[in-house]
């Protein structure tokens, strides 16, 4: 380490660490500086570590505890309102050894005090227009005024899909990791 800040003493040194039997989730929220509301909890189908526009994810998650929800509402909404975001916001969790036998551990990954690609997906699976709503709410409206002061409810099940090129790219190697290789997404609604 002190040879690579000596090297490098303008640059930070980024250290990463793997967890073992996770899944990612991503929230999409809307905040208006005083009230956070969550717009839309996602659990991807994939393991943690595949980039989370390459991975499946499904609306409401289909397997984690309410514990664990609660635990991601509260930390979106602390985070929220700890940057002063007034706006949308994205932050993508890991939770580690969710099963029968445990409640799983909850990691932030990721923060983005902005609009993300999952924003369409939400709104649509919810049928909330968050992005309308988050220009109202960075023009001066509050999330009371607007009528958004629970989070949106979705009567079924909405899966998004991501759609590959490999059949375009033949001699790219297929196997997923931490860089986005999809191009777009398929979404899908059940029940």
């Amino acid at each position: 380490m002190a040879r690579a800040v000596e090297a490098s003493p303008d640059r930070p040194i980024l250290i990463d660490r793997y967890l073992d039997d996770a899944i990612e989730v991503d929230v999409d929220a809307v905040c208006d500086g005083r009230t956070c509301i969550v717009g839309g909890i996602m659990e991807h189908i994939e393991q943690a570590g595949i980039h989370s526009g390459d991975s499946a994810c499904v609306l409401p998650p289909r397997s984690l505890p309410e514990r664990v929800l609660e635990e991601i509402r509260e930390s979106t909404r602390k985070i929220a309102l700890a940057l002063g975001v007034r706006g949308l916001m994205n932050v993508q969790f890991a939770v580690q050894h969710c099963s029968g036998e445990s409640d799983g551990q909850v990691y932030v990954l990721e923060v983005n005090p902005r609009a993300s690609r999952t924003v369409p997906f939400v709104s649509k699976a919810t049928g909330t227009p968050l992005a309308r709503i988050a220009a109202l709410v960075m023009v001066g409206k509050t999330l009371e005024e607007l009528g958004l002061t629970a989070e949106p409810v979705s009567k079924y099940y909405s899966v998004k899909e991501a759609v590959l090129p490999f059949v375009k790219f033949r001699d790219v190697d297929p196997l997923l990791g931490p860089e986005m290789r999809s191009d777009r997404r398929s979404d899908g609604d059940f029940g």
